[in-house]
């Protein structure tokens, strides 16, 4: 756990692990070997990914926003150097839900410039819903498909969500979701402090990396740190009572959520987690990138500026109605599989076992459980954490030590920098199954 941390295998939010392993598994077949290519664009990876690879395909989120800019610049810098073809799935634009494009124009010449990359290595681009579409195409794109986000193919043609108690009552186990700004400033503090007394089984799921590291380390030397409203600080009363999670996989994630009865907040993936896990969810959309996907997959949703002050779960629960989600679901996943054939990438529900194989190896591998909150004072869960420590501590003294001592060679050589890394790279023939290099995602 403490490594996953530090590593920040979730790439600071772990909804980027749902619709990631959705692609994985979407696009692995008996002739297709799907390698990640991690979640940080290596620019200087071009050659290798020409020299190894058929395809390069990036699942991306919200991509299209100013704070992304860098990220964006950079994976343009990258699909540039690139001679395969190279497919995005699902990326969005980000703005407020009045669809208004203006807080995008700073960073137009970054976007044209990616999608003018993309497009020409692909036959189409595609896009989370109605609002990216009509920005890319007003900034003169033709090349554009809605498709969604690929994490509600997880399980193919497959989307089975029901109700299974008439309504909630209080002793229903209900999730909720949200990140720090809905809980900041568009209040989903007071949302989540009148179901927190009113429902006893109320647990608060996070994503953020910020979050994971306060449950497990009450680190909060971040700016999230400053928000005390959030379940997931150290002073707020659910964090005391045990009643909030992080997960760092999808896999118990999902499997924990469908011990649940409901699920509501304005995580688009924190939802879209309890609706492949068959729970009902509604999801409390505050921006164009959650507003769009609601309704390009008809998942109940609410405005979050728009919200009663009196807001109550059972009343989200009483008006979902998931006919429509569910009941369209066939003819949205046979759109999504008709863009990646026009984009040359075979599907493991066409072309291969459905994602058997991939949901056997998951199955085989260990996971850790939801971070919990650190409420313990007893020695094993104090050993654990020091224990991690201590070993950091005793590897940051060995590096410390290796490059005093190539600092002091290449000091009598004539130069007072530490010499360059070098190493040896075995070429192999490329043979066998197709190989496409997955790029994940931020969100």
């Amino acid at each position: 756990m403490e490594e996953a941390l530090h590593r920040d295998v979730i790439a600071t939010n772990s909804g980027n692990l749902i619709f990631s392993d959705a692609t994985h598994k979407i696009l692995e077949t008996p002739h297709t070997e799907v390698v990640s290519n991690g979640i940080r664009t290596d620019v200087s990876s071009a050659g290798r990914i020409n020299e190894e690879y058929d395809a390069f395909v990036v699942p991306l989120a919200n991509a299209f926003r100013p704070s992304f800019e860098a990220q964006l610049k950079r994976l343009t810098r990258l699909i540039t150097r690139l001679r395969i073809p190279v497919v995005v799935v699902g990326v969005g634009a980000q703005t407020g839900l009045n669809y208004n494009a203006a807080r995008l124009k700073a960073i137009e010449p970054s976007v044209r410039a990616f999608v003018s990359a993309v497009l020409d290595r692909s036959a189409s681009i595609g896009v989370r819903g109605e609002f990216t579409e009509t920005y890319l195409k007003d900034l003169g794109f033709r090349d554009v498909e809605v498709i969604g986000c690929p994490s509600l193919f997880m399980y193919g043609k497959e989307l089975d969500v029901t109700k299974r108690e008439p309504a909630l009552t209080p002793g229903s186990r209900i999730a909720v979701n949200g990140s720090h700004s809905a809980v900041r400033s568009q209040g989903l503090d007071r949302v989540v402090t009148r179901a927190h007394a009113r429902y006893p089984h109320l647990r608060f799921i996070g994503q953020n990396l910020s979050d994971a590291r306060q449950l497990h380390w009450r680190d909060l030397s971040e700016p999230n740190g400053r928000v005390t409203a959030m379940p997931t600080h150290p002073d707020h009363p659910m964090y005391r009572e045990d009643k909030v999670r992080v997960y760092i996989d999808p896999v118990t994630w999902i499997d924990d959520l469908r011990t649940f009865d409901f699920s509501f907040g304005s995580r688009i993936h924190g939802n879209i987690a309890a609706l492949l896990a068959g729970t009902p969810a509604t999801v409390l959309c505050g921006d164009s990138r959650t507003l769009e996907l609601c309704r390009y997959f008809d998942i109940p949703h609410r405005r979050i500026d728009r919200l009663p002050e009196d807001l109550d779960p059972a009343s989200l629960y009483e008006e979902a109605d998931f006919g429509a989600l569910t009941g369209g679901h066939q003819e949205r996943f046979e759109r999504f599989t008709a863009f990646l054939d026009r984009n040359g990438l075979e599907n493991t529900f066409a072309h291969g076992d459905g994602g058997a194989a991939f949901e056997e190896r998951l199955r085989s591998l260990p996971f850790p459980p939801g971070i919990r909150p650190w409420n313990d004072a007893d020695l094993a869960s104090l050993t654990t954490r020091f224990g991690w420590l201590q070993s950091r501590i005793t590897e940051l003294g060995a590096d410390n030590d290796r490059l005093k001592r190539e600092l002091a060679r290449t000091t009598k050589a004539g130069t007072a920098f530490p010499a360059a890394s070098v190493y040896r790279r075995a070429r192999r023939a490329v043979g066998g199954p197709i190989r496409r290099a997955l790029q994940s995602g931020r969100q």
